[in-house]
């Protein structure tokens, strides 16, 4: 069997360009050492229909077997991951085919590095497909829904293991440069099959990936050489035009720079983009302006849930000087009339999220203006996901959330599966501890339908935590989308 799933997977790294076949051979021998296996003897078996997933799972087995590594998750995931770098060509080589196909078109070098990334199994297709992925149509356009369920969990033995293992500082998180072949942890993920294309932002050295959890076409990561904090200022959004300037096809933006409305690692100074078109770029401009000494600087507010004003223009040092003063001002406004306060008790509240691309010849920056103030009423954000909605989105509402696309936590698959079963049942939603928290919910949207049956209870549960989702979004956005919301962003306007 060892012998059958070598063959295989060596012909898999033929077949997805991965091995060359000059190197079968060579590819052959490495794994055969893996495995601690001294002979080979060549097999007869279908090479026509190999299946990645099924290959790596025979391997895996055979390791256990073997006891190379534990029968868990943890280790499973450490190894195949090492399995799949004997299959890899070396970083340079990755790099010098990455900036040929360059020369022929920014999308042709996209396209191979992401092909790439996804046949080495460093995006797992097989778990990404797990996914829930669904639209809703709300007056703002249509949202992108999903439940992430490609992130392995967590098994006891791995977390046991990795209470008694001894801290590592290296990398120093997961978006440092230094991941780049490591053979990882059980607290920290192998990416010993990750390649790296390293890029100049702004005279810096800056890395060019993409994410392992795909949550739309060619999700990338652009992340700094150095581990120092995010930081939104001037030279981010000179940075992200930089990268617009290389690859035009791709958006590409960042996080805000403070908790709460922050991303997940506000540790390591890092951008999100990738060739998609969220609701938030299709949304219209429902009223432009113009900001003095920037007249030629194209300037609007977008009819988005969040507060947004789109800049653009053919020059980016135009929009990036008028991206800066806008900035500025936004960090010391106070308006105490539309609760958005600069700062309290000398801690800042005020940051913008930076949506940059090209549309045609011109050149566009959304400024999603964020504050990240707490009350007693909303103590983990007044513009955050109210506590009426957490039964849905607790978590941050970072870039991808706020350009349309909502990522919910894996609970909600079995939760809604739950749902689906006592609302058909006629049960009574309160008395299970699981989904007790979205009974209030079912009793506001269930009268609505006069007829919910087992063929429309899922379509009816998806549209309605869609809107949700768009709910939070609104939570999210400083200034509301009504006439004294409008109005009070015309005030801040109005000082710039």
């Amino acid at each position: 069997m060892l012998y059958e799933s070598i063959k295989k997977l060596v012909q898999y790294g033929i077949n997805t360009g991965l091995t060359p076949e000059s190197e079968r051979i060579y590819t052959t021998n490495l794994l055969l050492d893996l495995f601690k296996e001294n002979n080979y003897e060549d097999t007869d078996c279908d090479l026509d229909n190999i299946v990645l997933e099924d290959v790596l799972a025979d391997l895996l087995n055979e390791a256990v077997a073997r006891g190379i590594i534990e029968d868990s998750i943890g280790y499973r995931d450490l190894f195949d991951t090492k399995i799949m770098n004997c299959l890899m060509p070396r970083p340079a080589q990755v790099q010098d085919a990455f900036w040929k196909k360059y020369e022929e078109s920014p999308e042709k070098a996209t396209a191979f590095y992401y092909k790439l990334s996804q046949d080495s199994d460093y995006i797992r297709r097989y778990r990404i497909k797990k996914d829930r992925k669904w639209t809703v149509d709300t007056e703002y356009g249509t949202l992108d829904i999903t439940i992430n369920l490609s992130k392995p969990e967590k098994d006891p033995k791995a977390i046991a293991a990795a209470g008694k293992a001894k801290s590592s500082a290296y990398p120093k998180c997961q978006l440092c440069m230094e991941n780049e072949g490591y053979a990882g942890r059980l607290d920290h993920p192998a990416r010993e099959n990750h390649r790296i294309i390293p890029i100049t932002l702004q005279n810096g050295k800056w890395g060019f990936q993409y994410s392992p959890y795909v949550y739309y076409n060619e999700h990338c990561i652009v992340f700094n050489g150095q581990h120092v904090p995010m930081k939104i200022d001037r030279h981010a959004f000179a940075k992200l035009f930089d990268f617009i300037k290389l690859f035009p096809h791709y958006f590409l933006g960042s996080n805000a720079d403070l908790p709460i409305v922050g991303g997940s690692i506000l540790s390591h100074d890092h951008f999100q983009g990738g060739n998609y078109t969220f609701a938030m770029a299709k949304a219209p401009v429902i009223e432009n302006f113009t900001v003095a000494g920037y007249e030629d600087v194209t300037a609007g507010i977008v009819k988005w849930p969040l507060s947004v004003i789109r800049l653009q223009g053919k020059d980016t040092e135009r929009i990036i000087d008028l991206a800066e003063h806008i900035l500025n001002k936004w960090r010391g406004y106070t308006d105490e009339e539309a609760f958005i306060f600069a700062e309290t008790d000398g801690t800042p509240h005020s940051t913008i999220t930076p949506i940059a691309r090209k549309r045609g010849d011109l050149y566009e920056l959304d400024l999603t203006l964020r504050n990240n103030i707490t009350t007693e009423e909303h103590p983990l954000g007044v513009y955050h996901p109210h506590a009426k909605l957490h039964h849905i989105k607790k978590e941050n509402i970072g870039l991808i959330e706020v350009m349309g696309l909502a990522v919910l936590p894996a609970r909600l698959k079995g939760e809604m599966e739950l749902l689906k079963e006592y609302i058909l049942e006629k049960k009574d939603i309160r008395s299970n501890e699981q989904i007790a928290k979205h009974a209030d919910w079912v009793d506001e949207f269930l009268p609505s339908y006069p007829d919910v049956n087992e063929s429309n209870v899922e379509e009816i549960l998806q549209q309605e935590v869609g809107k949700v989702f768009c709910q939070v979004l609104e939570d999210a956005g400083v200034y509301k989308c009504t006439p004294e919301g409008l109005e009070a962003f015309r005030r801040f306007i109005s000082v710039l």
